[in-house]
């Protein structure tokens, strides 16, 4: 396990790697693992002859009220279950390596990241380009793997991907649960015991407005009026956002005609969870 702090170091060594034929598989996270994170990794061991894993938690997509300070960290332990889903290095770079003095650049992705965190967390998505975008040169990957349960936030990497041509494929993959449905995240360690049981009313919703669609349900405010009475009756919630939007644009939609997703964000206590459900997927949540 090779553990790389500078940008230079890190860009000389993928420049080694793609000069001797290897394909370079990259995870970017913001670290305190879970199965989620290891499920990327392990499938980027599948798909890359080196995996490389990024531990940074980026200012720049944290609002001034948000959970930047207390943002879960354990470098150690990461390390740890990194090497044993088979990653070969792990990226881990400074705040002064990734926006030195006099900063000033940013990205950009428009219309997608309108809707949803992009209204209640201004400047987030902005801030989730420019790492990525930086964090893409700095490890020059032939891919970078994202999980789907921040669905905006892959469609919004895909996005600027392809808008400025970018050398790389995106790949997404489903989200991880625990067993009784809960989407995996670093920040449930936030969660008391009674707000854990309430959590569960997101992925039960989205289990809910599936069996409505499979029940041939297609107006998206009928849906969005049953979920939406249902998670407003859980203790301790307070819905963020709940819609229902095309893949593609990232817009509210009335009828579920195209692909679409149902997507959640839910404050359980003081901590924003998110979830969601691409409409004709499976979803294995009991």
């Amino acid at each position: 396990m090779n553990i790389i702090g500078t940008v230079q170091e890190m860009q000389r060594y993928s420049e080694a790697l793609r000069n001797s034929g290897k394909r370079v598989a990259f995870v970017p996270t913001m670290g305190y693992f879970h199965d989620g994170h290891l499920s990327l990794m392990r499938e980027a061991r599948k798909r890359g002859d080196c995996v490389v894993v990024s531990i940074y938690v980026n200012p720049t997509q944290f609002g001034p009220s948000e959970d930047l300070d207390k943002y879960p960290r354990n470098f150690e332990r990461d390390r740890q279950l990194a090497e044993d889903a088979g990653a070969d290095v792990i990226f881990f770079p400074s705040n002064a390596e990734m926006y030195p003095e006099h900063y000033q650049t940013y990205v950009n992705v428009e219309e997608v990241t309108k809707n949803l965190c992009g209204l209640s967390r201004p400047g987030h998505f902005r801030g989730v380009a420019t790492v990525c975008a930086k964090l893409f040169n700095m490890v020059k990957p032939h891919l970078a793997i994202f999980g789907k349960k921040d669905f905006q936030q892959l469609v919004t990497i895909k996005r600027m991907v392809a808008d400025l041509n970018m050398d790389l494929e995106i790949v997404g993959m489903p989200t991880t649960r625990e067993q009784d449905g809960l989407a995996m995240s670093s920040r449930n360690v936030y969660l008391s015991p009674e707000e854990r049981q309430s959590a569960l009313c997101l992925s039960r919703s989205l289990k809910k407005a599936k069996e409505l669609f499979d029940q041939g349900e297609r107006d998206a405010g009928r849906i969005l009026d049953e979920i939406t009475g249902y998670i407003e009756g859980v203790p301790s919630t307070r819905i963020d956002y709940a819609r229902i939007c095309s893949t593609t644009t990232m817009k509210d939609i009335d009828r579920l005609e195209d692909e679409s997703v149902m997507a959640l964000a839910v404050f359980v206590g003081s901590t924003r969870l998110i979830d969601n459900y691409v409409f004709g997927e499976e979803l294995n949540i009991e």
